[in-house]
């Protein structure tokens, strides 16, 4: 065998023991429910951020100004991927105030369904509100998320006006700046805007992206003191459906790096109900939009 041949074994070989380590370190949990809707087109990832504070110590927590144990965890982002079909993939929020049928427990605020039911409970309403079958799931806590992004270097980020949040501990002026794991997690979490919950999942759209790109850039990619941290944050902090694999997690990123088209879930107004002020779809609006995915 030439030294051509040799080196190019050696870094296959290498290339399947990494990837096979970060699959077994990856947590899992069941997210598909017992009766899916029927078979969509392309690929569906429901894609959750979680309020999660599992595995942080104190001082992480005061770092992250998370605050402290809120007992059962609830769904903080609810995102739809969507791509496959030769189009951009789309990246669809959900605004977890929304107000739709939780199976087994009638009308509730859809992050209610996690709280009932974990992800299969949440998989299940979401396949039912949206027509749309879910195909992979992914969930990351807070500490998961803030380690992510100080594995890739930090991520840039314009921000159009100053936040001043001490609910979510940041104080960002405005302009374009480099955010740190803990400015990171404030930015998504905040909600100290006009439109409250619905400018932060369109921010929580917009960071994801630019970390998408940041993570799959050759200046990650081919710097081994940036892709160790990466591959091990990323399986030791993702939850995965038991079905999924780190592969699959690659397979998203590089999905996302070509550029996405972003949307909300259309809102029809709002409602004062028994279980809080929620929100409501536009459904001929949310019906056409689901449709355009099927």
């Amino acid at each position: 065998m030439t030294p051509f041949l040799l080196i190019i074994g050696m870094v296959l070989t290498l290339t399947v023991v990494i990837g096979l380590w970060a699959d077994a370190k990856l947590n899992r949990v069941e997210a598909t429910p017992a009766q899916q809707v029927a078979n969509t087109a392309g690929t569906n990832w429901l894609l959750v951020g979680s309020d999660s504070r599992q595995g942080l110590t104190q001082e992480e927590i005061d770092t992250l100004g998370t605050g402290g144990d809120i007992g059962v965890g609830r769904t903080d982002t609810i995102m739809l991927l969507h791509y496959g079909r030769g189009s951009k993939p789309t990246l669809v929020s959900i605004p977890r105030d929304s107000y739709v049928n939780i199976p087994g427990y009638g009308m509730n605020k859809i992050n209610s369904a996690f709280t009932f039911g974990g992800p299969q409970l949440l998989t299940e309403t979401v396949e039912q509100a949206t027509g749309l079958r879910i195909d992979h799931y992914a969930e990351i806590g807070f500490g998961g998320f803030a380690g992510l992004v100080d594995a890739v270097g930090g991520v840039e980020m314009c921000v159009t006006e100053a936040i001043n949040d001490p609910l979510a501990n940041i104080d960002l002026p405005a302009g374009c700046q480099d955010l740190a794991g803990p400015e990171a997690l404030g930015y998504v979490r905040s909600r100290a805007f006009a439109m409250g919950d619905l400018d932060r999942v369109s921010h929580q759209r917009e960071f994801l992206s630019a970390l998408m790109e940041k993570a799959t850039d050759p200046t990650t990619l081919l710097n081994p003191f940036r892709l160790g941290p990466l591959i091990s944050r990323a399986s030791g902090t993702f939850t995965v459906g038991t079905g999924d694999h780190i592969w699959n997690l690659a397979r998203l990123a590089l999905a996302m790096r070509s550029g996405v088209v972003t949307e909300t879930v259309p809102v029809g107004g709002f409602r004062d109900t028994a279980v809080g002020n929620v929100v409501l779809w536009d459904e001929a609006a949310a019906q056409s939009l689901f449709d355009s995915l099927r």
